[in-house]
């Protein structure tokens, strides 16, 4: 048993957990709400989906505070609230969390933008991480998954706000778009851009989440393994999302064959593995069988 994320992660290839809003919808959650205010107050429905996932196989689930910044709390008018529903999001994986097995706070996009694209600056950016971050850790979560970043200046903003307001392992994922000339983020970072900013940043772990299904996510992992030798995160997502006249999201890429992918995924080079959008704990429970048969 390990007693810290980085040393399990040096023994085996570590799962993490699958979509969270995918869950929530499951509980009747609907667009427009806020779903960090369902830590306070639909708590046994949060704890009721983290432990769904630990009883599938993982050994990692990710806090509901994936909009819990400052700012993106602000649309919702729950900017003031933003410590308490993000310790909140920390106390209640904390609390189903089995021995031997993981909490990561999740920290996300803003949804804003920086200056000049956008109106804010890197001080206000970090402001804003800072509080969720500081709640994070006061939720007593294991380390810090800074994730689903479209800019890699936001990243940066994100990582030294969650290094100022918590003592915990920071790590960082960046979201990839597949072109014909390669794998850019939407604001026009390169993966060898990514990497190379956030070596020099000391972050121990790096990967990609959400927009690839599992097959081009191999193939980033892949190109990413190329260029560092950190240990990468992959977490693809069941393809692309559409909304049907009724209202309901379903993805594109099956549970078949977006497994068929995951061998090769780890092949290419992942140290941890997960799903994001589209994925539930039926698809981290088939990603478990492929663990637990794969040789090391």
């Amino acid at each position: 048993m390990a007693d810290t994320i980085l040393e399990l992660i040096k023994k085996k290839t570590v799962l993490l957990d699958g979509g969270m809003g995918t869950e929530l919808m499951k509980y009747g959650f609907s667009q427009g709400e806020c779903p960090e205010k369902w830590n306070i107050e639909k708590p046994d429905v949060i704890k009721s989906i983290h432990l769904s996932y630990f009883e599938a196989g993982s050994d990692v689930v990710l806090t509901n505070s994936f909009g819990g910044s400052k700012l993106k709390l602000s649309s919702y008018g729950l900017d003031e609230q933003c410590y308490e529903l993000n310790r909140q999001a920390g106390l209640l994986a904390h609390a189903v969390k089995p021995d031997g097995k993981f909490v990561a706070g999740s920290m996300g996009p803003t949804g804003k933008f920086l200056w000049p694209q956008g109106d804010y600056t890197e001080g206000e950016f970090e402001d804003a991480y800072g509080v969720q971050a500081k709640g994070l850790a006061d939720g007593h979560v294991d380390f810090i998954l800074i994730e689903t970043q479209y800019d890699i200046n936001e990243a940066l903003c994100a990582l030294r706000a969650a290094r100022k307001n918590a003592s915990c392992p920071v790590f960082v994922t960046m979201t990839f778009d597949k072109y014909p000339k390669g794998f850019f983020t939407m604001m026009g970072n390169s993966v060898s851009q990514c990497i190379k900013e956030l070596e020099e940043e000391n972050v121990p772990v790096i990967g990609a989440n959400c927009t690839l299904d599992s097959a081009d996510m191999a193939e980033l992992i892949k190109l990413m393994r190329a260029s560092t030798s950190l240990p990468l995160i992959a977490q693809a997502n069941a393809g692309k999302a559409t909304l049907s006249s009724g209202g309901e999201v379903s993805y594109s890429q099956g549970i078949e064959n977006y497994v068929q992918y995951v061998p090769q995924i780890i092949d290419n080079g992942a140290s941890i593995i997960g799903g994001c959008c589209g994925t539930d704990p039926e698809y981290i429970r088939r990603i478990t069988q492929i663990l637990t048969s794969k040789p090391s």
